[in-house]
């Protein structure tokens, strides 16, 4: 598989693992076609296992190479990292204000943004496709900088293994949250197809931006650092504002947290050993 994707166009590499990620949404959004509802146990228990995993991706597959990039151009390594995180995050944040989402919830529905007339269950959908933003820029800019195979400037770290290894972790986790945006939908009266559609409608962002941040960052090498520094920002983003306080919400905050250590370790062995 790895000999495969190496022998692609690191915008189809992207192109396909992001449409890999949002297939294993779509699975967890067809949970809503046979029920309703789950074990908010559970449930928390895969969300902290989804904030695991992009916790470890955001290090091991986006931050350490960009400081490794910087350094063997001869730059100051933690600059381009410190200020792409911040940009990351702050893209998020400025997203969250301006644009209307209601953050999916099994509880309660938590409005966030400007005021907005629009349904429930857009504003819901919104949420969770504003924060698959970074997850699909993460994979696309991660094959950007395997270019093909072979590395940007001989760094090891930048390898199509290793941009497969996150796509997989990023795909395992895209599992428990299209169940959390495809129940809750179900739940507040929409058809059983109604919400896997919307569901799995939420991970499409994650491939629009995957192929955008493969194609910038196999324009602009300079770029690199600062885009890859920039997914984790915005991933670790995702996992501070919501991915844990929702995990955590119901009281269940030993499951959630015992979900965030596996997950974590899942994509730290993910990524060491084939990346």
């Amino acid at each position: 598989m790895i000999a495969f994707l190496e022998s692609l166009h690191p915008v189809v590499g992207a192109l396909l693992a992001t449409m890999f990620t949002w297939a294993l949404t779509a699975v967890g959004a067809s949970v809503s076609l046979v029920r309703a509802q789950m074990s908010r146990k559970l449930l928390d228990g895969m969300l902290g296992f989804a904030a695991g995993v992009m916790l470890a991706a955001s290090y091991w597959s986006l931050l350490a190479p960009a400081i490794e990039m910087a350094e063997t151009r001869g730059g100051v390594g933690w600059v381009p990292a410190a200020l792409g995180f911040l940009g990351g995050a702050a893209f998020l944040r400025l997203a969250d204000a301006l644009v209307p989402h209601l953050h999916p919830s099994l509880s309660e529905n938590v409005a966030d943004g400007p005021a907005s007339e629009l349904r429930p269950a857009v504003l819901m959908v919104l949420a969770v496709t504003l924060h698959n933003i970074p997850e699909g820029l993460a994979v696309g800019v991660a094959f950007g900088a395997a270019n093909g195979g072979a590395g940007v400037a001989g760094i090891e770290t930048a390898s199509v293994a290793g941009a497969a290894a996150l796509a997989l972790g990023i795909g395992i986790q895209n599992f428990p949250e299209g169940m959390a945006v495809a129940l809750p939908l179900r739940r507040a009266g929409l058809s059983p197809w109604a919400s896997f559609m919307w569901g799995q409608f939420s991970a499409v962002v994650e491939i629009i931006a995957g192929v955008l941040g493969a194609a910038l960052v196999m324009q602009v090498a300079s770029v690199l650092p600062y885009a890859l520094a920039f997914a984790a920002g915005a991933m670790v983003f995702v996992v501070a504002e919501d991915l844990i306080p929702e995990a955590q919400s119901q009281g269940n905050t030993d499951i959630a947290t015992i979900g965030v250590i596996l997950g974590f370790t899942v994509m730290m062995v993910l990524d060491v050993a084939f990346g």
